[in-house]
């Protein structure tokens, strides 16, 4: 790698996006041939025109954009290594090819100097990479930061990928481990210590673990509601905006009551109010009431965007 590892830093804003608008779609840049053709869902071509649905997506699904141009064959190439790189990390990012000298627009936004030059996108910030045709074993180090971050903001989604055994295994409902098991066993006789306890195990034995962290999540939600007397926690909140152990339960009290709006507007506006370590624990609260609701629920994009305007 031929510069630091970026930080959640180079999210604050490192181009300006929002001069591109969307008139009527055009013709799309072509994606380079080699690519287009097994790609599955894995590329994209990024139009000036298309640009900003591009940018929505990566609320779900980190991508990594690639700029290249037509009068450089050589540089298409980059999306080739890219795709094949995204392919080898099971869909964990999406693979935007972008035509320079078909998308001005797009080439005025990044203001590269040089091409081929690749840029990742999360929650629609764009995160400086490298420039030039890297290996891919090179690009690796960069995409493995990449997804760190993604992850750090709760980007975690996935493309699937066609006709690939190893996705179609991934995809396929898996039995229940002996962690599952003890947490849904301890849940029906109304342990959440001992469930929360048991996907605890599941995380440490596997801490890909979705499933187990999502129930981790939503247990953890009924343990701390549990015997609330919601009357007094929201006349906490509302006598001392300041009492961030009580707006924080008013969240969770919203989201359990179907409210998740109020919840998400809520503890946003106290990402904008506090700092440092406090802030930091709203925010990873905010992603967990995120996790509960479910990362493709519009509610919770909408949410993440006002989250990551609120800390940028």
């Amino acid at each position: 790698m031929s510069q630091p590892p970026f930080t959640a830093a180079a999210l604050r804003g490192a181009i300006d996006l929002s001069a591109l608008k969307r008139p009527a779609p055009g013709t799309a840049g072509g994606a380079p041939a080699a690519a287009a053709g097994s790609a599955d869902g894995l590329l994209v071509t990024g139009t000036d025109a298309s640009f900003q649905d591009v940018a929505n997506a990566t609320v779900r699904v980190p991508a990594v954009i690639v700029l290249w141009s037509g009068r450089l064959a050589q540089s298409a190439a980059l999306v080739d290594v890219m795709v094949a790189v995204a392919r080898s990390n099971g869909g964990r990012f999406q693979v935007v090819s972008v035509d320079v000298d078909a998308n001005p627009g797009l080439l005025r936004a990044f203001q590269v100097q040089s091409v081929p030059a690749a840029i990742g996108l999360v929650q629609g910030q764009p995160v400086p990479l490298f420039v030039g045709a890297l290996p891919a074993a090179e690009v690796q180090p960069w995409v493995d930061e990449l997804l760190k971050l993604a992850t750090q903001y709760g980007v975690t989604g996935r493309v699937p990928i066609d006709g690939d055994p190893q996705q179609a295994q991934q995809d396929a409902e898996p039995e229940p481990s002996a962690a599952h098991l003890d947490a849904l066993a301890a849940i029906d006789r109304g342990d959440l210590a001992g469930a929360v306890a048991a996907y605890e195990r599941a995380l440490a034995e596997d801490p890909t673990d979705e499933q187990a962290r999502l129930g981790l999540a939503q247990v953890r939600l009924l343990q701390r509601t549990e015997g609330m007397d919601a009357g007094v926690i929201r006349a906490a909140a509302a006598a001392d905006p300041g009492d961030l152990t009580a707006a924080l339960l008013v969240a969770d009290l919203d989201v359990l009551g179907g409210h998740v709006e109020d919840a998400f507007a809520r503890l946003v506006d106290l990402v904008r109010a506090t700092g440092g370590d406090e802030r930091e624990g709203v925010r990873k609260h905010l992603v967990e009431l995120f996790d509960i609701v479910g990362a493709a629920d519009d509610r919770v994009v909408t949410a993440r965007r006002a989250l990551m305007s609120a800390l940028f």
